[in-house]
């Protein structure tokens, strides 16, 4: 049966194996010990503290953030038109435009930092903060174009017609019916987005500078000093922080919109 016995116990092994080391993060952050160990006999917020403590983690949070929210905003923004352009163009080589535009998602993190690292040598801008965000951008604009495009294939052009029929502009259909009906690929995009930005490291590691260190950067280079509990404690805060944001969007948007765009 599909919901039966089987499907359930299916379900909650899953589920299991995708918490689990979320949890055992999070236990980790609680100990006393210099090692990372789970505790047993007491917790203690020690390592918590360090975190707030140590000014450099503060700091890359707060990089990571802006070349997160920069780097979404942007993507957002130009892949409006692109998705716009692709789905209701007519220009024979519209496919290899948006070819073009995914091919990002096919290329290594590597590949891609080592490819702008050599080109943001070459113009003299390496290290600097806007060309750590338009390197983002790059890496990002494929899955907001992909969520915008899933909301304009399934988009009925019938209330567009309907709007124009009645004296509406083009201006006007798009800013009161097309914009707002495929806001929530928009937002889920931008979302995406900013998740995969914010998360970003291989590409990260090319094009960061002392002072434009993001928060994946500054833990790969803490983990390669000294292995600690302090960094199970900044993840512990990272998945707190995703956990209230998503509950905070799932009560005042909905994630069923967000995610899968469902009306």
């Amino acid at each position: 049966m599909k919901n039966g016995p089987l499907s359930l116990l299916f379900n909650t092994l899953v589920t299991i194996f995708i918490l689990a080391p979320l949890v055992v993060v999070c236990l980790v952050a609680f100990t006393p010990e210099d090692v990372l160990s789970i505790p047993t006999t007491s917790f203690s917020l020690r390592w918590f503290r360090a975190v707030f403590n140590e000014s450099g983690f503060i700091a890359a949070f707060q990089t990571s953030l802006w070349v997160a929210f920069a780097s979404a905003s942007i993507s957002a923004a130009l892949a409006l038109p692109a998705a716009f352009a692709i789905a209701r163009g007519q220009f024979r080589f519209r496919h290899v435009v948006n070819g073009l535009f995914l091919s990002p998602l096919m290329i290594p993190s590597l590949v891609m930092g080592v490819a702008l690292l050599r080109l943001f040598a070459m113009l003299g801008v390496r290290g600097s903060l806007l060309w750590l965000i338009l390197g983002h951008v790059i890496i990002v604009t494929p899955y907001v174009i992909r969520l915008v495009l899933g909301s304009l294939v399934g988009f009925d052009k019938s209330i567009e017609h309907a709007a124009e029929s009645l004296g509406a502009g083009k201006w006007t259909v798009f800013r009161r019916i097309t914009f707002p009906l495929i806001m929530p690929g928009i937002f889920g995009g931008w979302i995406l987005a900013f998740i995969n930005s914010f998360d970003e490291l291989t590409m990260s590691v090319f094009l960061t500078s002392p002072t434009t260190i993001t928060l994946p950067v500054k833990m790969y280079m803490y983990a390669t000093e000294s292995i600690n509990p302090m960094l199970s404690a900044v993840s512990a805060l990272i998945i707190v922080l995703t956990a209230i944001t998503m509950f905070v969007l799932d009560r005042v948007y909905g994630l069923d919109k967000i995610l899968i765009g469902k009306q």
